[in-house]
């Protein structure tokens, strides 16, 4: 159980590769599920910490990052306006490499989103990845098709 949790908090692997792993090992599939998605949910609290942190000793005292931060969210404004709270649940659910838990609490910081919605986002959006992932190991769909 220990090493689903490790891989299901790690940023490459996320819930995409505890799941499997979990299944692989021969733990109860629902089991395996909610471990996997609790832990992957849990990262966003202290992703989300580790980013205010950062910025206000490190970022700052960057010449022109609040400039370029300021010009970010501006510029996402109006998809964050458009997509937002689903836009973010839909990025973080697509089970593919560069989405997840880690990069939709990233995106959520970086455009200046309401953290409560950005967890909630990121916390369905988990859930709808977990059930994708846990379906695929389970051979119920088949994400790719190979020859």
């Amino acid at each position: 159980m220990f090493l689903v949790m490790l891989t299901s908090v790690t940023p490459v692997s996320e819930l995409r590769g505890g799941i499997p792993l979990g299944v692989a090992l021969g733990l109860s599939p629902p089991l395996v599920f909610v471990l996997a998605v609790l832990c992957n949910v849990a990262v966003f609290w202290p992703a989300r910490l580790a980013l205010t942190w950062f910025y206000t000793t490190v970022f700052r005292r960057i010449p022109y990052f609040d400039h370029y931060l300021v010009l970010v969210r501006n510029r996402g404004e109006p998809k964050v306006k458009k997509y937002g709270f689903p836009g973010l649940i839909l990025m973080v659910a697509v089970p593919l490499p560069i989405t997840g838990a880690y990069t939709g609490t990233v995106l959520s910081w970086l455009l200046g989103m309401d953290w409560m919605r950005s967890f909630a986002a990121v916390a369905i959006g988990v859930v709808l990845a977990g059930v994708i992932v846990m379906l695929a190991t389970m051979g119920v769909v088949s994400i790719a098709t190979v020859p």
